[in-house]
């Protein structure tokens, strides 16, 4: 399928009748404004969406907003949920709050003051159905049929905001701090947010900026009201923003716990330097025709393309949405949700690629020898087999158990494995050894749970070094490194069916 169309056909498959939406509204002291913003939303229609759910959470009104809410919630209750929080905790934990309980496909904020209108909402919806978007912001300085004009100094405020941001992010948004921002919900839904204030704003943007997700933004009209009016923003708010945007700049928090040790993977992915020393290593043994299985979010995938055809494939969703935006343009790079337990997920790639790249993931198969059964089946006679996986029984631990390891391999495991499947092993070397103390020291001795990002980030620093000394260490690696070859079927064995 090409690129053009995969998101158009994945949202018609996925929702024949159109998608759900979740309008998220925080209300604090609001008592003016928010029924008023209330009965414009549930007047909304939008033909394409299937419904709209409205969730209100009011974050500890003392002025009688809630009662209002409360109210107009009685006679929609089929639309429009409330939650009631007894004090007041900052626009970011509601918004928290209101996540939890959204049931959309995709989830839009709103401001219960009335400056955004909800008749936009259908031109933030434009960029998921023609343009795959991940994330659509509505822009209140994009070019637009009409704006209330400002106050020079607020506006001022909000643009160095946005400068400061695009700067370490390296986005090109024109408004970093509008209210309206709609994602598709499993990408929010997997996002943690730390912030309980205005600064959720800025965080978010950064970390949909570090995930790669293909963001779009939208021109809105807006009718900002003055501080005299009730407007709550200000400057100590404009002095977070700007230590949100260092603070997220630095830390890697992206994921939320999941089921694939996502935090744990995601940290590993982003050490730069460390990834282009495995790719380098691994660099001379690829053909031309790749099937990487467990490519994650694409690291690798961007060192060793382009390719006569390359198919990166993952289990994760959220990988595989960072995949398919990697692939846009890219027409010899395809994207595939590849179990390597499933030999039904194979039979379209039975002897199709020179190089079948696997890092990573054979000690979380069930089976590894139907694993690699499978793999030997994807491969031409004669192509490789490069293979990554973690080596040491005593180093298990307790960050192996989060990560689902099955087990870490000896030398002599893995070739066993490699040859009763029918491999002919070229090379197997250790790798990493400078990472064994450290990974000793965490899993075994502190029983964490995950590694310090913190201690990520100073080793990826420290790389460079670390690869001249690894040889010479004297101990073995964290790791082991195969690469084995296909062999050939004799001439007897070729002509009879494959008793498997």
């Amino acid at each position: 399928m090409s690129d053009l169309n995969w998101w158009q056909a994945d949202l018609k498959e996925s929702f024949p009748e159109g998608p759900k939406l979740s309008v998220l509204v925080p209300v604090f002291n609001e008592r003016y404004l928010v029924g008023e913003l209330l009965r414009r939303l549930l007047e909304i229609h939008v033909p394409e969406l299937s419904s709209i759910e409205i969730i209100v959470v009011d974050d500890g009104s003392s002025d009688g907003s809630a009662d209002i809410v409360e109210s107009i919630a009685a006679a929609n209750s089929d639309r429009l949920r409330f939650i009631r929080k007894e004090r007041n905790q900052g626009k970011g934990s509601a918004i928290r709050t209101a996540i939890e309980q959204a049931t959309g496909d995709l989830i839009v904020i709103q401001d219960a003051d009335l400056e955004y209108d909800p008749r936009d909402l259908a031109k933030l919806l434009r960029p998921f159905w023609e343009d795959g978007a991940d994330v659509v912001y509505g822009s209140r300085f994009a070019a637009s049929d009409r704006r209330r004009v400002l106050l020079f100094r607020h506006t001022l405020g909000n643009r160095v905001i946005t400068f400061l941001s695009n700067l370490f992010t390296d986005l090109n948004l024109t408004d970093v701090e509008t209210c309206y921002k709609m994602f598709r919900a499993p990408l929010l839904k997997s996002i943690p947010i730390r912030s309980n204030d205005f600064a959720m704003e800025i965080e978010l943007t950064a970390k949909i900026a570090k995930r790669n997700c293909r963001i779009f933004e939208v021109p809105i009209s807006y009718r900002g009201r003055t501080y005299r009016e009730g407007k709550k923003i200000g400057w100590k708010d404009g002095v977070k923003a700007l230590f949100t945007t260092l603070h997220y700049w630095v830390i890697d928090d992206l994921y939320r716990e999941d089921e694939y040790g996502g935090q744990i993977l995601h940290n590993l992915e982003r050490s730069r330097r460390f990834n282009a020393w495995m790719t380098e290593v691994l660099v001379p043994w690829m053909g031309d025709r790749v099937l990487e299985i467990g490519a994650g979010i694409g690291n690798m995938t961007q060192r060793v393309i382009p390719r006569d055809l390359y198919v990166a494939s993952d289990l994760n969703a959220n990988y595989l949405h960072y995949l398919r935006n990697l692939s846009f343009g890219k027409p010899y790079l395809k994207v595939a949700n590849i179990d390597l337990d499933d030999p039904t997920d194979f039979t379209e790639h039975r002897g199709r690629y020179d190089t079948v790249i696997c890092m990573n993931v054979l000690e979380h198969v069930r089976e590894p020898l139907a694993a690699l059964r499978n793999i030997f089946d994807a491969l031409v006679p004669g192509g490789r087999l490069i293979l990554y996986v973690p080596r040491g029984p005593r180093l298990y631990s307790s960050l192996d158990e989060v990560l689902g390891h099955r087990c870490r391999y000896t030398r002599e495991m893995l070739s066993g494995e490699l040859e009763e499947t029918g491999f002919e092993i070229e090379s197997l070397r250790y790798f990493n050894k400078s990472s064994v103390f450290g990974w000793w020291w965490n899993g075994k001795v502190m029983r964490k749970k995950k590694l310090s990002r913190i201690q990520l980030k100073v080793f990826d620093l420290m790389v460079p070094m670390l690869r001249r000394i690894d040889r010479f260490l004297p101990w073995k690696g964290l790791g082991l490194i195969a690469v084995a070859k296909k062999r050939p079927l004799e001439p007897q064995a070729a002509a009879r069916p494959a008793a498997r």
